[in-house]
């Protein structure tokens, strides 16, 4: 079956311009059948729509934080009412157990309610202390927000960046994964449904080659990004050539330190809910748990019994807890990590077979003597796989830590909150940092990371400031 990109005013701006798009094939990763195939935008299309969207600028920049808030509050009523169509959705096209997409879509919701509520007062004029007269800052928006967006997320990557721009006053492109083109065309349907003006919030179906093209184009103020280390700097070169605003998350390997004090059990059961994020599949799933030598093997038996117990299985049943991976390509470069981390000397305590069945299935699986030089401690592992480094005391438990091109997410279990407070806050080089819980996205907390996972911030105050023009403003009475 093809669905054309075009329904309702896609298709006008399609109307008189060449070239041809590409067709966009989605596969369904639990069995390893085709889908739906969507036909995509030509650049001359996907150009033209980015000059709708800069046309619909000046409009939408004029309207005031009440009528932007009911377009978002829209947008997330439904949301809410169409949970159980978008959760299956993603679980068709990226492999999500629907129990995740149900609750992804809610956040996505509480999102929309948490700008709508504070946008008007994060982006308040401030006044200055000047002599001479009244002087002040105030938040203008900066103008088209282009947004290039991955498959692991494939609502709430675009909420997250989406919701807060709209609110301030932007438009937004969206160009999102070529795996989930269904998800990107339904969260265009949302913001039409919620009465967003034409072109204030569009998608776009094309190629990833092509988005460089878009970045060039006068049309686009901004850009921000969520992907790899190589897709963010491609877009920073060439954001950098077109000196535009941009904000990159990008891959992370959080460390989380169990130290020597810790509930092991408990360290456990939070090591495994970090790693299992989104079937391990997430920028700030955790990733590498650096043990302090005298509790390491304890660790490891617990670590190993929790991720065996974690039920795989078709991502539809809601009982199912881990489903496929998002590609059998994404399946055996995963497997290859594991593979050749234990050829250099990584210990496999559970899982690291690859199943017997069509799809991109994987288990739950724990490396343990994992050093520098294997992929598991050098790579970021996407995908449900849980490396175990030992560590001599707690400097070199955060020397391990900080020894990666990364530095999105990180955690500290320990007994000992003060003395856990005091490394998370000050010694981790991570954008976050929690302690006895796993790292995770929150609306009202700033999100991002240092060094190779990028710079700027989402969600929060930090996030809503990000694309606007930060001016000051000085009268003389």
């Amino acid at each position: 079956m093809t669905h054309h990109a075009g329904h309702g005013y896609e298709a006008k701006a399609a109307q008189g311009e060449g070239g041809v798009g590409p067709k966009l094939k989605t596969e369904n990763p639990a069995t390893g059948e085709p889908g739906r195939t969507y036909e995509g935008h030509s650049r001359e299309q996907a150009l033209a729509i980015a000059r709708e969207v800069r046309e619909a600028f000046p409009g939408w920049r004029r309207t005031s934080f009440t009528e932007r808030g009911i377009v978002v509050g829209t947008a997330g009523r439904i949301l809410r009412e169409r949970k159980d169509t978008f959760a299956r959705l993603m679980a068709e096209e990226m492999g999500k157990p629907v129990t995740e997409g149900l609750a992804e879509i809610e956040k996505c919701a509480f999102n929309c309610d948490y700008f709508v509520e504070n946008a008007e007062r994060f982006l308040a004029n401030e006044p200055v202390e000047l002599e001479g007269g009244r002087a002040y800052v105030t938040f203008n928006p900066l103008g088209p927000l282009l947004a290039v967006m991955p498959w692991n997320f494939p609502f709430w990557q675009v909420f997250r960046a989406a919701v807060p721009a709209l609110m301030a006053g932007n438009t937004v492109l969206l160009k999102h994964a070529s795996n989930v083109p269904g998800s990107a065309l339904a969260i265009e349907d949302v913001f039409r449904e919620a009465g967003a003006p034409d072109n204030v919030f569009r998608t776009i179906l094309i190629a990833g080659r092509d988005t460089a093209e878009l970045i060039d184009s006068p049309h686009v103020a901004a850009v921000t990004l969520t992907g790899s280390v190589a897709a963010g700097k491609a877009v920073a070169e060439a954001v950098g050539r077109n000196l535009k605003k941009t904000v990159l998350e990008l891959g992370g390997s959080d460390a989380y330190l169990v130290l020597d004090d810790a509930d092991i059990q408990q360290a456990a059961t939070v090591a495994a809910k970090a790693r299992m994020v989104n079937g391990g599949q997430s920028c700030i799933a955790g990733k590498r748990f650096v043990v302090i030598a005298p509790v390491r093997e304890a660790f490891e038996t617990a670590l190993a019994e929790k991720m065996s117990a974690i039920r795989m299985g078709d991502p539809l049943d809601p009982a199912t807890k881990l489903g496929p991976l998002v590609s059998v390509g994404a399946r055996d470069e995963i497997h290859r990590q594991v593979r050749e981390s234990i050829e250099k000397g990584a210990r496999l305590l559970c899982g690291g077979e690859v199943p017997d069945r069509r799809g991109a299935w994987y288990p739950p699986t724990v490396l343990t003597d994992v050093r520098p030089g294997q992929p598991a401690y050098d790579e970021e592992v996407f995908g449900p796989v849980a490396a175990i480094i030992e560590a001599r005391d707690i400097e070199h438990a955060i020397r391990i830590a900080n020894d990666s091109e990364f530095g999105l997410g990180s955690g500290v279990l320990t007994r000992d909150i003060r003395r856990g407070e005091e490394i998370a806050a000050n010694d981790l080089e991570a954008g976050m940092a929690f302690v006895n819980e796993n790292v995770r996205s929150d609306p009202r907390m700033p999100f991002g990371g240092v060094k190779h996972s990028g710079y700027g911030r989402e969600c929060g105050v930090f996030g809503i400031r990000e694309f606007v023009n930060i001016k000051s403003v000085h009268v003389r009475e």
